[in-house]
């Protein structure tokens, strides 16, 4: 029952003493105001911490692929060093013989890298040479026929000459005239014959000697060589494998041509013309550019790409534009560049423009 003053109003409620007996054991309320902010406030470091380290990654990154001062007739795009894919595949379907490289191996143009299993092609071989050698005996029959027919030809026109001249001297008759006459025909047609059998015979044995050779090119295709020098990227078969045609053993990356692939506006991809002169600059390597050379300019403008910086977000639409490097002119080996490393690419645009001394190479570089 509630109990007003005289004032009207109900007193404020206060916190009953402790009581002895059976009321004294009551809870009594619990304050969590402080501990609640304690937590919010450990929730507001912790959230300012995280945007400090995103804002430190994202500053080491524009600082690594920040491009460096450049005087006017100059571009530059940020990419990444690619280098042409070459796959290692078989010709023909067939089991994997031996495997002689694997993933990382540097490689040199013409080094077996892979065997495959040649015993069908091996057999079909000799059952090929067999041929030839049958071909050949045919033909010598057939040009042994042919002696054999020009010389029954030459006898039966001398046959015939005698015949023509005793018949006026009354000592042949004109029956042994025209018997003469046609043993000559028949000699010419068998003649004809014989060289065209003997023709035959040897085109025979050149089509045998063609399936020879054919095998043997197969033969030496099933041996897998590098077209070129490089570094082996992947091993895609095992020993013992069986294989389709065209089956990949090995995809090698061609280490004599690394390049880097930028985008430009349209301001400054209308200047930059295939021979231009460029360096390319690694993260990994920002002390020692690049010599490189402006291979290819895109006909066609294209949306930029998410992973490309552009120094303005008006810049919609770019060209894109390969930058090949020069490894051999820059006196250090091949090796020295990596696939995939990221970098940036400068393009002189005014080929009277001097490079700034950050971007000299070296003499005899």
């Amino acid at each position: 029952m509630d109990v007003e003053t005289s004032e009207g109003k109900r007193p404020e409620l206060t916190e009953e003493p402790a009581r002895t007996g059976p009321r004294s054991q009551l809870p009594v309320p619990l304050t969590t105001a402080k501990p609640a902010r304690s937590r919010r406030s450990w929730q507001l470091v912790f959230a300012v911490a995280l945007a400090l380290l995103a804002a430190a990654g994202i500053g080491a990154d524009w600082w690594l692929h920040r491009p460096l001062g450049l005087p006017p007739g100059f571009a530059s795009g940020n990419g990444r060093l690619e280098a042409d894919e070459i796959d290692i595949a078989t010709k023909f379907a067939g089991r994997v013989a031996e495997i002689r490289a694997d993933e990382g191996d540097r490689v040199a143009a013409g080094q077996v890298l892979a065997r495959m299993d040649t015993q069908d092609l091996e057999a079909q071989q000799r059952q090929a040479q067999a041929q030839v050698l049958q071909g050949q005996r045919a033909l010598d029959e057939a040009r042994a026929n042919v002696v054999q027919q020009t010389s029954l030809t030459i006898l039966a026109k001398q046959q015939l000459d005698r015949t023509h001249f005793l018949l006026p001297k009354g000592y042949a008759t004109k029956e042994q005239f025209d018997q003469r006459q046609q043993q000559l025909d028949a000699a010419r047609a068998g003649l004809a014959a014989a060289e065209a059998h003997a023709a035959q015979a040897e085109h025979a044995l050149d089509a045998a000697r063609q399936v020879v050779d054919r095998i043997a090119v197969d033969i030496k295709d099933a041996t897998l060589v590098a077209p070129r020098a490089g570094r082996i990227e992947y091993r895609l078969a095992n020993l013992g494998e069986v294989l389709p045609a065209g089956g990949k053993v090995f995809t090698m990356l061609d280490l004599g041509y690394f390049y880097m692939d930028v985008f430009l506006p349209t301001a400054e991809a209308g200047r930059a013309a295939a021979g231009a002169e460029a360096r390319i600059v690694l993260d990994a390597q920002q002390d020692a550019p690049i010599p490189a050379k402006v291979s290819f300019v895109s006909a066609q403008a294209q949306f930029t790409p998410k992973a490309v910086e552009t120094k303005s977000e008006r810049d919609k639409l770019m060209f894109r534009v390969r930058v090949r490097a020069d490894p051999a002119s820059q006196g250090q080996p091949a090796r020295a560049l990596q696939a995939g490393a990221p970098g940036i690419a400068y393009i002189r645009l005014d080929p009277a423009a001097p490079w700034p001394k950050a971007f000299e190479i070296p003499a005899g570089g």
